[in-house]
């Protein structure tokens, strides 16, 4: 009947919806990045091997990779390798905790924003390298101006995005914290810091690529020993191979720091990376 009909419960019908936001996942795509590697080092063995260019001027992988054999088992690599891991380890962790704490301290005081800041925008601009002759004439020969250069490098950036996550951090998050009877250093220490912590990692990726290229300058300027050295004097004597070799040896430096870096940000930031 039709009363029986209006009674009867309606049936809700779903109509699916495309979903729009699936260009915004990020996907892992390893095999891609490792044929995209693995191609460019077949397209450089081609053009070595048909002499499209001159050995002297690109030499082959594979003799890169026969020099670089010889030099482990000889441990010439492990020499210049040695000097330039020491420099770079030092370097990079006084500038990462100079400008780690420096960077913060602006972050949480305005006097020390206002004192600090100027100063950091005068000299952040200065090429690091073109320091070098006078951190020699300050510090003398040796491996403390190395060093130095290499910190002065890291240390702005960590410094610039240490206070830019501290002032990024969400203020009701330390208002709430502190209403429920939070101090001071309880505060910076569970809320200012962690929320911090993704621009501090972006930072230290920013200056372990700057420390690289600060200690090559270094090393081909005022030193005897060391990957930059290395690649200078190859340059001089016309080894090119030796030459690559240096350079794929940085490449590794640079790519091992990143992933090291990667692993320590997922392990300190897991919430980030779920």
């Amino acid at each position: 009947s039709p009363r029986s009909n209006q009674d009867a419960p309606m049936t809700e019908q779903r109509v699916p919806v495309e979903d729009r936001t699936r260009f915004l996942e990020r996907k892992e795509l390893k095999i891609a990045r490792a044929l995209s590697l693995i191609g460019l080092v077949l397209l450089w063995e081609l053009l070595a091997r048909v002499g499209w260019v001159p050995r002297l001027f690109l030499p082959a992988p594979s003799a890169v990779v026969g020099e670089a054999v010889e030099m482990v088992a000889s441990g010439e690599l492990f020499r210049y390798l040695g000097s330039s891991l020491l420099r770079l380890a030092l370097g990079f962790a006084i500038g990462a905790l100079a400008g780690i704490v420096v960077g913060m301290a602006v972050g949480f005081s305005s006097l020390a924003e206002a004192v600090v800041m100027p100063v950091i925008a005068a000299t952040f601009p200065i090429p690091k390298i073109a320091l070098l002759p006078l951190l020699i004439l300050w510090l003398g020969i040796g491996e403390p101006p190395k060093v130095a250069v290499i910190a002065l490098g890291v240390f702005f950036p960590m410094a610039i995005n240490s206070f830019t996550g501290v002032r990024n951090a969400d203020p009701l998050l330390a208002r709430a914290a502190v209403s429920f009877g939070a101090g001071r250093w309880s505060v910076i220490r569970k809320v200012m810091l962690p929320s911090a912590l993704p621009m501090i990692f972006a930072g230290l990726k920013l200056g372990a690529g700057t420390a690289l290229l600060l200690l090559v300058a270094a090393e081909m300027i005022g030193a005897e020993s060391g990957i930059g050295f290395l690649i200078l004097h190859a340059q001089n004597i016309m080894e090119t191979t030796k030459l690559m070799v240096g350079i794929v040896v940085l490449s590794l430096l640079g790519v091992f720091s990143h992933w090291f870096l990667t692993w320590l940000e997922r392990v300190a930031i897991p919430w980030k990376h779920t």
